[in-house]
């Protein structure tokens, strides 16, 4: 069944529900447990019980139209960050979430969670998610958002997240249309958008430096 992704009561604000439950193993297999995300938190810290074995599956292994979303995280040294922690939250092909808190109600995409939580351990400084490229979801003016994935990340010497957007270079007619890519200086929308590979994406992420990315206050 096709979702007109635009069918949302009373959107008023660029629209990115939360996910409000997420698993942790198994996700496929076992009852959703709730999980909160650390924060105020200077790190290192990833041993401590925070890594999932499956938390690179944002979609099943084998999925239809899966893709590997990666990218290396970068201090401002312009040295890797090899214990860096990243979460990702994202609307399903169709433009819904897997969210209780998605007005239209929560999604069910076959084979999909929607978040993803992977350390930057092996490759040092890479992180790698398995996906679904994301459908298009309202903007709070009439209009749809460019395809794109929150994601969150923890690092050494943050008291707190930062948090960006990942774009898609080939969604070009999209991102001309995007808001929050419009809100931005032309010469800095290119930090969030991840180029095509192979078997997905790529997108590398700059915490300070000439070439920081564009991260958001929320």
């Amino acid at each position: 069944m096709t979702v007109n992704p635009l069918d949302v009561p009373d959107v008023t604000e660029p629209y990115q529900p939360l996910p409000g439950r997420s698993r942790t193993t198994g996700f496929l297999t076992e009852p959703l447990r709730l999980g909160t995300s650390p924060s105020a938190t200077v790190g290192p810290y990833l041993a401590i019980g925070l890594t999932w074995p499956d938390g690179t599956w944002a979609a099943v292994e084998g999925a239809e139209g899966g893709i590997w979303v990666r990218g290396r995280i970068f201090d401002g040294n312009g040295d890797v960050v090899p214990d860096a922690m990243v979460e990702t939250w994202q609307a399903d092909p169709d433009g819904g979430f897997p969210s209780p808190e998605d007005p239209r109600g929560a999604s069910s995409y076959p084979g999909f969670r929607g978040f993803a939580r992977v350390a930057t351990a092996q490759p040092p400084g890479e992180f790698a998610v398995h996906t679904l490229k994301p459908g298009r979801v309202p903007d709070g003016e009439g209009g749809l958002q460019a395809p794109h994935i929150a994601v969150s990340v923890f690092a050494r010497g943050l008291l707190d997240r930062v948090v960006l957007r990942i774009y898609f270079a080939d969604e070009a007619e999209a991102n001309a249309e995007d808001v929050v890519l419009r809100g931005l200086p032309e010469d800095r929308r290119g930090t969030l958008i991840a180029t095509p590979t192979d078997d997905g994406y790529r997108l590398d992420i700059h915490l300070q430096g000439e070439r920081e990315t564009v991260f958001f206050a929320v």
